[in-house]
């Protein structure tokens, strides 16, 4: 098994590689684009939180307090927000359910990246645009 990350450390990137281990914690409503149904989800490991595109099956296959493994994952922008996803080569499964540690702070997607002046092909953060996901609000 590939080596897992922490949500803390994940970047933008075009090539699939991110191993991590997440609970969802919230879930948004099902969007359709062209043929395709997708839906937006919230999800945190102990370091972080960031939001989760979910793609056909995957919008019925997971519900809230489910502990999900991504292989193979992507965190690159989708229509302008910065979104975790499985991709095409990527797979996300249940592994478990409620017994999680876990932080809706930062929120990688709430986070304004840049390319890194001493090297084109990485990312490096600018700003905090908001401390917490501004989709889900904090659960009080």
């Amino acid at each position: 098994m590939a080596e897992m990350i922490s949500l803390k450390d994940i970047v933008p990137a075009a090539q699939n590689n991110i191993n991590a281990q997440f609970i969802l914690l919230d879930k948004g409503r099902l969007t359709f684009e062209g043929q395709h149904k997708t839906c937006l989800a919230l999800v945190a490991d102990n370091t972080a939180a960031v939001h989760f595109q979910l793609w056909e099956d995957e919008c019925d296959a997971f519900e809230p307090g489910d502990i999900i493994r991504l292989a193979n994952g992507i965190f690159s922008y989708q229509r302008n927000s910065l979104v975790l996803r499985a991709g095409k080569r990527g797979k996300a499964e249940k592994v478990g359910e409620f017994t999680m540690a876990f932080v809706e702070t930062p929120n990688m997607s709430e986070i304004r990246w840049v390319p890194d002046p001493n090297n084109s092909k990485k990312y490096v953060q600018e700003a905090v645009i908001s401390p917490h996901s501004r989709i889900f609000p904090p659960m009080l």
